[in-house]
């Protein structure tokens, strides 16, 4: 049985609570950018309870530490200015980046308000590496959004984690396990993942100073001096890491998914091939919800960054790959006028429970022929991996055996 190996990705947000509050305000009529003056997200000062909860990268530079006073804050920086928090406003960008991240995968998990684990084993598009996934995602925050996030690669959660956290900020790292030795072994052990401070101190007194140091230690010495833990802080700094993205299965309201292509597309054959793409793995999940949409909606961004979608209702509900791709490949004829695309996406909405949908008094013989082949082409991505087995472009055409 051929292994697949786990294509995963963590988003972190560069200094989230200052860089939402920045983005909120400008889009709310300021011109002046919080990020670029020494600024701090902070609490209550009249209370003396006012710590620091996200600090500019100048304000960084004046020494201030997040948790710290604001008192001691502004001994450091006198001019620092102080902006009060906002989770509701906090959510809602949170929420804003958890919408993007679901057109690549359904299988995210929110670690927190301003971090995701992305498993894309099997969703991880034709002639794409995850690196060109992650760089994609990284763009896109920035310009759709306004801030910046960094993105880690690897195999495992705990290799993606620890490479978000390298140099920052809007920044791609990979770290996989031929990486481990020169990029995550030469750190110091307050670096791992899971190391907190009361632990640091007597790592430190066994000669442990950096994660090299804890990964080449003998296991059975910190099993016996920190017991289970002492297990799990070596295999992670090995580089050793089973756990699974743990993911809420939502129904979703809606599904889509986009890709900015390599280099402007004029050919309507190349642009046709990428539609099909997006449409498999569009109609894969529908597939996997065992849901049905009703409406099919195509858009496509100009090289002279000029956006245009069109959509249409469907007669029938469906989940069926080649109905799909029809409707979107009229979309596409009516919206594509000769100017060369940088962006095409497509997006299925107003679904339905499949079970839920009426069964027609009149059976359609040859959207029931097509499940079936849907369903076998699913059941060997899932085992072999999503690009193990492709169509042909030509899937709209009448299948005649």
């Amino acid at each position: 049985m051929i292994k697949i190996e786990r294509q995963i990705l963590h988003v972190d947000v560069n200094n989230a609570f200052l860089s939402w509050t920045a983005v909120e305000r400008l889009k709310n009529g300021e011109t002046l950018d919080i990020r670029t003056i020494p600024a701090i997200i902070g609490g209550d000062e009249s209370k003396r309870k006012g710590v620091v909860l996200a600090k500019s990268n100048i304000a960084k530079q004046f020494g201030i530490q997040t948790g710290e006073p604001i008192y001691f804050a502004r001994k450091k920086c006198p001019n620092i200015q102080v902006f009060s928090s906002n989770h509701a406003m906090y959510r809602k960008y949170s929420d804003a980046l958890y919408n993007i991240l679901c057109e690549y995968t359904d299988r995210i998990e929110r670690f927190s308000i301003d971090e995701c684990f992305m498993d894309l084993t099997l969703f991880l598009p034709k002639n794409k590496k995850l690196i060109d996934v992650a760089y994609e995602i990284k763009d896109r925050v920035k310009n759709e959004l306004g801030f910046t996030v960094n993105v880690g690669v690897a195999n495992n959660k705990l290799l993606a984690k620890m490479a978000s956290d390298f140099q920052k900020p809007d920044k791609v790292h990979t770290l996989y396990k031929e990486e481990i030795e020169t990029k995550m072994w030469c750190l110091p052990i307050s670096d791992l993942f899971m190391v907190g401070k009361k632990s640091i101190p007597k790592l430190q007194r066994m000669q442990i100073k950096t994660i090299g140091d804890l990964a080449r230690k003998d296991e059975r010495e910190l099993i016996k001096n920190f017991g289970k833990f002492g297990r799990v802080i070596w295999e992670y700094a090995n580089g050793i890491d089973n756990s699974e993205v743990v993911y809420i299965e939502e129904k979703p309201k809606g599904i889509g998914n986009s890709v900015t292509l390599p280099y402007d597309y004029s050919n309507v054959e190349e642009i046709e091939t990428v539609l099909l793409s997006l449409v498999e793995q569009v109609s894969y999940r529908l597939r996997k919800e065992n849901m049905l949409a009703k409406t099919v909606n195509v858009q496509i961004k100009t090289n002279e960054f000029k956006v245009y979608s069109h959509q249409k209702k469907l007669d029938t509900p469906t989940s069926s790959t080649k109905i799909i791709y029809m409707e979107a490949k009229k979309l596409l004829e009516e919206l594509y006028k000769s100017v060369p695309i940088r962006l095409i996406g497509v997006r299925v909405d107003n679904l339905c429970e499949k079970d839920e949908l009426q069964i027609s008094l009149f059976d359609n013989k040859q959207e029931e022929k097509q499940n079936k082949i849907d369903n076998v082409l699913d059941n060997l991505k899932e085992k072999y991996g999503y690009n193990f087995i492709k169509r042909a472009r030509d899937v709209e055409h009448k299948n005649n055996s």
